[in-house]
């Protein structure tokens, strides 16, 4: 499972969602749905902007934890 810490990151930057969203050019609704882990795909280009609007690397905001069941395996 891929987990977007996002949230993570705006609060070590103290950057609200509406910053972030002037910033990046992305829609606060687009970028809450990041935020709440409900995103199915990112577009790179989106990352891109994301990174460097909060001066981060792209494993700051993009986390991989295995699934408990493959785990079991």
């Amino acid at each position: 499972m891929i987990v977007i810490n996002l949230d993570v990151m705006m609060a070590k930057r103290k950057m609200s969602l509406s910053d972030l969203s002037e910033k990046v050019g992305i829609t606060i609704a687009n970028l809450s749905i990041l935020k709440n882990n409900k995103a199915k795909a990112i577009r790179f280009s989106t990352l891109d902007a994301i990174c460097k609007a909060l001066d981060c690397k792209v494993e700051d905001i993009l986390e991989f934890r295995p699934d408990e069941k493959e785990e079991q395996k």
